[in-house]
């Protein structure tokens, strides 16, 4: 990636899309981000199928159940985001108890370890979430998540990270609620990271975001109950865990589901809502474009596999998509 950008103060995601967007190209196109071609057309296709009230395609308004991955989907995870203030945390830890740092898994998430961190087994991980979760309040960690957002910049991009959402996707979402769909978050990230942005970045409220999350309990808290967290994971929603996660909280299998190539984590979702009595649209976004944004693959190519044997739309980037980010021209 070799654009560097200077950001605005941080927009809410209506407003930034509108600043983005000119409203005749919104009115003529619902897409106008996606360059023409058999994915953007395969959209469109799907949602006027799903639409037209008698057709084959349709699907009541009920049905109409969209999840989207975070990271990677909704927005760059270059690093991921998540991991920068979780890193951001346990150095703030580490300055309290230094002898963590010469501990695993703190040692590693100090060097930036990604493959020692992808390896750790749960106790490890635990560790960690106890060292930086463990008592503190639901609000508490509100505040903190918050915080970072109001501060933190993506490292080469030099943008709040909230600004990095793509554009084609603030489009895509935009589209389907206007056709009376309902857009959800399922991503392997915390719930509770996520649910401090996601409206003002993709006009989805907090209780419409499913991820991975701690146990929590009830604390009276001398008269002013609050929930406190717990260093136990209670869900992880990554892999089989996200059409699990997706029952619990929505109750109806998606018609609708996007995620992308990276680890494999949205091929269960995607294939929860492609293969089922009435044929959902999985929509997967392939990063190959390392001069707007960044290229990597999986070193399997999983998800890539998964998309040709199951006739799910691959998304690439790079011939796709006029633009990736708001800052760029129009």
């Amino acid at each position: 990636m070799r654009r560097t950008w200077k950001g605005t103060a941080c927009l809410p995601w209506a407003l930034a899309l509108l600043v983005a967007i000119p409203l005749q190209a919104l009115a003529a196109d619902p897409l106008p981000s996606w360059n023409e071609g058999p994915v953007k057309q395969s959209i469109i296709d799907f949602v006027t199928r799903a639409t037209t009230e008698g057709g084959p395609g349709y699907v009541p308004p009920e049905e109409r159940i969209a999840t989207f991955d975070n990271d990677g989907t909704l927005w760059q995870e270059q690093p991921v985001v998540q991991g920068v203030f979780l890193l951001d945390q346990v150095k703030a830890r580490v300055k309290e108890d230094a002898s963590l740092a010469k501990r695993q898994p703190f040692k590693a998430v100090l060097e930036g370890d990604l493959a020692l961190l992808s390896a750790m087994d749960e106790p490890q991980l635990m560790e960690l979430f106890a060292a930086t979760h463990a008592g503190k309040t639901q609000d508490a960690f509100a505040r903190e998540a918050q915080a970072f957002f109001q501060t933190a910049r993506h490292p080469t991009l030099g943008v709040p990270y909230t600004q990095l959402a793509y554009v084609p996707m603030l489009e895509l979402l935009q589209y389907l609620r206007a056709n009376g769909f309902q857009t959800w978050i399922s991503s392997g990230g915390g719930a509770d990271f996520m649910r401090v942005v996601s409206e003002d970045t993709y006009g989805i409220p907090p209780q419409q975001v499913i991820g991975s999350s701690l146990k929590e309990k009830y604390d009276e808290n001398n008269g002013h109950p609050v929930l406190r967290r717990e260093a136990r994971l209670d869900h992880l929603n990554d892999k089989a865990g996200k059409p699990v996660g997706i029952e619990q909280h929505i109750g109806r299998r998606p018609v609708f589901a996007a995620g992308n190539v990276r680890s494999g984590g949205d091929i269960p979702m995607l294939q929860y809502t492609k293969e089922q009595p009435r044929p959902g649209f999985a929509l997967l976004i392939d990063h190959d474009d390392a001069e707007r944004e960044f290229a990597y693959q999986e070193k399997n190519d999983a998800s890539l596999k998964a998309a040709r044997e199951g006739g799910w739309t691959v998304v690439s980037m790079r011939r796709d998509w006029k633009r990736v980010f708001p800052q760029e021209g129009r």
